[in-house]
């Protein structure tokens, strides 16, 4: 088991089997030095643990936990494309997706929960540039949804 595996088990997240494709297309993609994910979203067990909106159905809070499960299920796609998450080299950009109700604002703070997950995991190394995005809906009603591209050696 990898270093950044290990981590992760002692943290209480161990990486789970990357979810299937809801449609067409694949969990990552390599090119050159830099793997890009495609938008994961929460699934545990292969089921979403909340649906809905956020500010609505689903809380900050709650939505802020979802976000690092998208992050765990993001290094999966990760880990499947470029074999061991211990390669990483820097986590360089986050994209995340919260499905929100019209009032609802605090988007950065609910994608928190995947940054910051990705700084106890790598430290510095986690460290990215960043969007945040409110959209009206998202695959499956999930509440949130994230894409991450890291560099590796």
């Amino acid at each position: 088991m990898s270093k950044i595996e290990q981590k992760l088990a002692d943290m209480g997240f161990p990486l789970p089997a990357v979810a299937k494709p809801v449609a067409a297309y694949v969990p990552s993609v390599v090119t050159g030095n830099l793997c890009f994910t495609s938008g994961q979203l929460p699934f545990v067990d292969g089921a979403l643990p909340q649906t809905g909106k956020v500010g609505r159905d689903v809380t900050a809070e709650d939505a802020k936990d979802l976000a690092r499960l998208c992050a765990l299920n993001a290094l999966a796609a990760l880990k499947l494309a470029i074999g061991d998450l211990d390669r990483v080299t820097r986590i360089v950009k986050v994209v995340g997706f919260v499905s929100v109700v019209p009032e609802f604002t605090a988007i950065p703070g609910v994608i928190n929960g995947a940054s910051e997950f990705l700084g106890e995991v790598f430290g510095e190394v986690g460290s990215h540039a960043r969007s945040a995005v409110g959209v009206p809906a998202l695959p499956l009603d999930s509440a949130v949804e994230l894409e991450i591209i890291a560099e590796f050696k």
